[in-house]
């Protein structure tokens, strides 16, 4: 498929506090695959009225004081869009342990809080050469193993016949000082001491589901240090750039941009 592409991928921030600089950002960026998490209701409305092809679904509702705050997954498109698919992952509330519900309740004034709801989605894409199936996934900040039955979920969802670009925020923890929120979280001693072992686990899988990871070693999330956010792509591509973006517009993640043919 000869057909060169710009792709971005990034994490808004839910409670992102500046918005306008952001949508201005969006407007303007030359794309022709955008993918975003964490949009928030309003900020999604102001998505919806771009001069672009646009899928959306559910990322994930924050439970506080018992009320459900939706927040989103979407892909933008400088392409028609012929279809998208929404695909559940666990509800994972029933089965963390006590330290966890405990963490996250002492959290709560950093907006950690209970999700429910949690998916990911793709849309096929209609390229002049043919249709690309691109994923926006937003794997969960918990359980190592939980993220990669994540993204191994995800997986199940690919066409054989169709190219595939798979972009979000992974969330793999890979350095000494994040990693106890492995433990944390849910995790086993060993995924906090061992800071490369989800990454090297991850990447292994990438290579298994011929997947190239565009920004493989870089930091695309200051705090972490780590390469949180992705844009991986099947082998019918050739990628000729990729960029971590210096702006984080509000957001603790960077945007990230990938070029592609």
């Amino acid at each position: 498929m000869a057909q060169n592409m710009k792709i971005y991928s990034w994490n808004m921030l839910y409670r992102n506090r500046e918005l306008d600089r952001a949508f201005e950002f969006i407007a303007h960026a030359d794309f022709d695959i955008f993918c975003l998490q964490e949009v928030p209701q309003d900020f999604l409305e102001r998505l919806l009225a771009l001069p672009h092809h646009h899928a959306y679904t559910v990322d994930v509702e924050r439970i506080s004081s018992e009320t459900a705050t939706p927040i989103y997954l979407v892909i933008l498109s400088g392409y028609p869009i012929a279809r998208d698919a929404r695909f559940a992952f666990p509800e994972y509330w029933p089965l963390l342990s006590l330290r966890t519900r405990a963490f996250i309740h002492l959290m709560r004034p950093f907006h950690f809080s209970k999700l429910r709801n949690r998916s990911g989605f793709f849309a096929d894409v209609e390229l002049p050469g043919g249709l690309v199936r691109v994923f926006c996934l937003h794997l969960i900040l918990a359980h190592p193993a939980w993220r990669l039955k994540e993204f191994e979920r995800a997986m199940l969802e690919r066409d054989p016949s169709k190219p595939t670009i798979v972009c979000g925020d992974f969330n793999v923890l890979e350095q000494p000082h994040i990693t106890p929120l492995n433990w944390l979280l849910g995790g086993r001693v060993r995924d906090a001491l061992f800071h490369t072992r989800e990454r090297t686990h991850i990447e292994k899988r990438f290579v298994e589901h011929e997947l190239v990871n565009a920004l493989r070693g870089k930091v695309t999330h200051q705090i972490s240090r780590s390469q949180l956010d992705h844009v991986l792509v099947s082998h019918s591509f050739s990628i000729t750039s990729a960029t971590v973006l210096p702006d984080r517009i509000g957001s603790d993640h960077h945007p990230i941009r990938v070029e592609i043919e």
